[in-house]
């Protein structure tokens, strides 16, 4: 087992990884920007170095500084969190010819899987469904009208290199395709360095969901069951759930055993996510994330797994000491995103917390790194922690949500947590009745 690895990230997810690798009894090396120097992950680091100025590029984006403190402090391996590098193939790629064990999947995972049109045509070869689109790339209105014609309006257009809304364009008429393309594939360049953009048939109301798989590149994989994430903002999560209250037993059998064999198929390496949009009883693949989720903490929940543990062991060489029969998914869990922003607006807050008081009780998980004089740099994500609630059933879980909600203090920034609080006074909440469009038609009409 590795003796000291060193996270490259920062925030929660940093410290989630160090308390992880402190519970296996590894030592922990966290790096830093000037911005993040009394950072708790960093407090509470063996060891720490500052690799750079506030800005990402220089700091938590600078390979050579990661190599350095590699170097400087002897760490054998390199967590990178989700963010930043936790998907650079590149990364990866230079960890390994440093002799460095990068804790995640090969960068050849890596880097076909961070192309939407090769992920797609790969895992429609291992028998995942995919959603009905173009084979390849879109690069001329004629290509594009084509397409549109024979898999039927309205399409979507998307990035090949991209993700979280950018470079993404709905199509409802063939008058709007022209200047939907040339929009996208802009947007595109503008956002990834790559304006090559694909067509996929858009549905009107689906879900999101997506299967939590682990793999030890030998063969074996499982999978961890599902969340639902489909209440979303500008294509960017906000609440997940695990189980989907969407799915029956039979549909989760299905789905995750399809997943998981294909995984095995296909030699992958580590946890992973396959996220498929689900509608009228059909799942349609729309790209894999290779790399620990932000939303990971609703399955380890129910599942007993630490999802942390169970990569670093995989990147030591372990196989799987389980099989599928061997998971149990018991109860349900709900996840919040904290963000610093304001709860109308969504403008960013950063600032100093004057007050700092998470909730607790039985079934309740704070993954945070924030506290009581901290000051959230303006430089980062606005996201500054994750409330997570378990209960034997989803309606349990959902009173205690509303009481944690309730007895969540923060003060001296605004934050999301208002919203979770209005949402828990909607019937469709309530009963589990949404769809990825749900949340945006919500705040737009109140």
């Amino acid at each position: 087992m590795f003796d000291k690895i060193l996270i490259a990230n920062r925030g929660e997810i940093a410290l989630r990884v160090q308390r992880a690798c402190r519970e296996m009894g590894i030592a922990t090396v966290a790096i830093h920007s000037t911005a993040d120097e009394d950072a708790m992950h960093v407090r509470l680091a063996d060891e720490s170095v500052c690799i750079g100025p506030p800005r990402a590029t220089e700091s938590y984006l600078n390979v050579p500084s990661i190599l350095a403190a590699c170097e400087i402090t002897g760490a054998e391996a390199v967590h990178p969190g989700y963010g930043f590098l936790s998907e650079n193939a590149s990364f990866a790629e230079i960890l390994r010819e440093h002799d460095i064990t990068f804790i995640g999947p090969t960068p050849e995972h890596i880097q076909l899987m961070g192309d939407k049109i090769a992920a797609k045509q790969t895992v429609s070869d291992l028998g995942i469904p995919v959603v009905p689109g173009s084979e390849g790339a879109i690069t001329d209105d004629a290509t594009a009208e084509r397409v549109a014609n024979e898999i039927g309006y309205p399409v979507l257009i998307k990035a090949a290199s991209g993700g979280g809304g950018r470079g993404m364009q709905v199509v409802r008429h063939k008058n709007e395709l022209s200047t939907a393309l040339s929009t996208a594939r802009a947007e595109a360049g503008a956002a990834f360095g790559d304006d090559v953009v694909y067509m996929e048939k858009f549905l009107d109301k689906p879900r999101h969901i997506e299967i939590q798989i682990v793999a030890d590149g030998k063969g074996g994989a499982v999978h961890l069951g599902e969340r639902d994430c489909s209440l979303q903002r500008r294509h960017q999560k906000v609440w997940e759930e695990a189980l989907s209250p969407a799915l029956n037993q039979e549909q989760r059998d299905r789905v995750g055993g399809i997943v998981a064999n294909a995984m095995a198929d296909f030699k992958y390496l580590g946890v992973g996510t396959i996220e498929f949009l689900y509608e009228n009883g059909e799942f349609f693949f729309i790209e894999m994330n290779t790399r620990l989720q932000v939303e990971h903490p609703v399955t380890e929940m129910i599942t007993g797994l630490d999802l942390v543990q169970e990569q670093i062991r995989i990147a030591d060489g372990a196989t799987l000491n389980y099989t599928q029969d061997d998971i149990s998914l018991q109860g349900h869990a709900i996840e919040c995103r904290i963000n610093a922003e304001n709860p109308n607006t969504f403008a960013p807050s950063p600032g100093r917390i004057e007050a700092y008081h998470p909730p607790g009780g039985l079934g309740v998980r704070i993954d945070s790194g924030v506290y009581t004089g901290y000051r959230i740099p303006p430089n980062y994500d606005s996201l500054i922690g994750k409330l997570i609630v378990f209960g034997k059933h989803r309606n349990e879980c959902l009173m205690r949500l509303k009481r944690s909600l309730d007895e969540f203090v923060i003060e001296g920034i605004e934050t999301t947590i208002p919203l979770f609080q209005r949402l828990l006074g909607e019937p469709d909440i309530m009963n589990g009745d949404y769809d990825i469009h749900w949340l945006e038609e919500f705040l737009s009409e109140s």
